[in-house]
């Protein structure tokens, strides 16, 4: 797709997956194709900037034509790496860790949830979704034989750090980490962060700018 991801910045990359989630709703209603200008209302971005965005992977639309809404879709999934099956365990099998599991969208996305762990008796060797809740002590063996891309930690955050490292180690190459603490790393692993009472206390202020 002529594109140098390097060089695309992180805000085009944050763009991606909106770009994704309404082309499959596109989809959903048989829509065969869309201009910029109609993808651009669709999304509250101008179609200026979605053709910007687009460049930096090579361009998808035909002049007069504008966008094959399934070869967008399938284009831009590629690019997420949606398509490789990223092969994801979830750390902690508490209340947030259940709900992941049994969030269906994860593997609709290409995240292919395998296994849960825990140190709570009261769930190590039960299923969620029909996936198995490991013991802690288990995991350097699952790992040593499963192909483990992506780990969600909900874990607290005094055993984040530690826990990280010990999945380092073991080749996993990214994490998405709700244990509200910054994961120190090499740089060699991905990281995202999902703080959501920043979330929350963003929200909170956008409602109270509005009474104001």
């Amino acid at each position: 797709m002529n594109s140098n991801e390097k060089q695309v910045p992180a805000i085009v990359v944050k763009r991606l997956p909106r770009y994704y989630r309404y082309l499959s709703e596109l989809l959903k209603t048989d829509i065969k194709r869309i201009s910029s200008g109609a993808l651009s209302r669709k999304m509250n971005v101008t179609a200026s900037q979605i053709r910007q965005d687009f460049n930096y992977f090579g361009g998808f639309g035909q002049q007069g034509y504008g966008y094959n809404v399934e070869y967008l879709h399938k284009a831009i999934g590629e690019i997420l790496g949606l398509d490789r099956g990223n092969k994801t365990i979830i750390v902690g099998a508490g209340n947030l860790g259940r709900a992941l599991a049994n969030h269906d969208a994860f593997e609709r996305r290409g995240f292919i949830i395998t296994a849960l762990f825990d140190i709570d008796s009261s769930v190590v060797g039960t299923r969620v979704n029909g996936k198995p809740v490991f013991h802690m002590e288990e995991l350097d063996d699952y790992l040593s034989r499963e192909r483990t891309d992506i780990a969600i930690l909900t874990v607290p955050r005094a055993k984040t750090q530690e826990i990280a490292d010990r999945l380092i180690r073991s080749g996993v190459r990214g994490f998405l980490n709700f244990s509200y603490t910054e994961l120190k790393t090499d740089g060699m692993v991905a990281v995202e962060n999902v703080h959501l009472s920043d979330a929350l206390m963003t929200l909170s202020y956008k409602v109270k700018r509005m009474d104001s």
